[in-house]
């Protein structure tokens, strides 16, 4: 009886795994576009974009040892090099690397993570929309 209250227990596991999975993937995977993800920050904000604003966040230290610019260069528009690891970086703006900012989970995923690792928190959304605003503002 164990044995089978055990299968049962291991069954419903995986499909609350693959319920969890089938409901993140997609969001993960939705197809955006730069600009759709600027009007989502903006919004969020409730004020639109700062393209110089964007540029200043991007390019200073916010109290650490780096800023945005630091591996993603300034401006961003060549491969660039995680400070720490080496790990080599496509270019950040849009007109120089068109698959970036085309999926809305990991547009968040790495704002969440460098936003993290440069000001130690989650970027606000002004903040958010004033870096992009002047990532697609970079011709």
């Amino acid at each position: 009886m164990l044995e089978k209250q055990t299968n049962v227990t291991k069954a419903i596991k995986q499909f609350v795994c693959l319920a969890a999975l089938s409901i993140a993937l997609p969001t993960f995977a939705v197809e955006t576009t730069p600009a759709a993800q600027l009007d989502f920050w903006e919004k969020a904000a409730g004020q639109p974009g700062n393209p110089s604003r964007g540029q200043t966040f991007f390019t200073q230290k916010h109290g650490g040892q780096w800023a945005c610019a630091s591996c993603h260069g300034a401006p961003p528009i060549k491969a660039g090099e995680h400070a720490d690891t080496g790990k080599r970086i496509k270019p950040l703006a849009p007109a120089y690397n068109t698959v970036g900012f085309t999926k809305q989970g990991k547009t968040d995923k790495w704002f969440r993570r460098n936003c993290n690792d440069v000001v130690g928190r989650e970027c606000t959304p002004s903040e958010k929309s004033d870096v992009l605003s002047y990532l697609i503002n970079i011709k």
